[in-house]
């Protein structure tokens, strides 16, 4: 019996969306923004789905929970 080699695609970098748009501060103040960014339950998504690079990734986080703190967004 022959094993069935499996081949990997080669998937594409994600590439940081408020990189490319040269975002330097997040508003918690947007919700529209921000809910791109979360689940449907209110959950913030991960970077590896997002594609978001560390530092927006921690701009974005604190602004989701100031955001939940003055019931602007779930």
């Amino acid at each position: 019996m022959e094993r069935k080699r499996r081949t990997r695609r080669k998937v594409a970098p994600k590439i940081c969306r408020l990189c490319e748009n040269s975002v330097k501060y997040i508003d918690f103040k947007d919700p529209e923004t921000l809910k791109k960014f979360q689940t449907e339950k209110g959950k913030i998504l991960p970077r590896r789905i997002t594609g978001t690079c560390l530092t927006h990734q921690k701009m974005l986080s604190i602004a989701i929970k100031r955001a939940r703190f003055i019931s602007l967004t779930l």
